[in-house]
């Protein structure tokens, strides 16, 4: 029940103004797994701050779904060059869980 929570709070705070906190949160969701921050976290490689974007498509490759190859995909063009290797990194992840 309580990761079920911690789930909640963390994709709430990738709404934070801050982009420490939002960035923080998109590497935790990756870490704990759970596919319901999937949405959330496409929508974070949309932030403004590239950092985020960075850590929201490390999430995505963490968590292996399918939903994530499209936007992951389309951050291959981000204009920073560590959001393009975490794209790409996170892609191989997708593409190994899927063989």
């Amino acid at each position: 029940m309580k990761a079920e929570k911690d789930v909640e709070g963390l994709i709430e705070a990738l709404k934070d103004k801050d982009w420490n906190v939002r960035g923080g949160a998109a590497e935790a969701l990756g870490e704990i797994g759970d596919k319901r921050a999937v949405e959330p976290l496409i929508q974070a490689l949309k932030d403004e701050d590239w950092p985020v974007r960075y850590w929201a498509a490390g999430a995505l490759g963490l968590i292996g779904d399918a939903r994530a190859v499209e936007p992951l995909t389309k951050a291959l063009s981000d204009e920073n060059k560590g959001v393009r290797e975490a794209a790409k990194e996170a892609l191989k992840k997708l593409n190994a869980k899927k063989n």
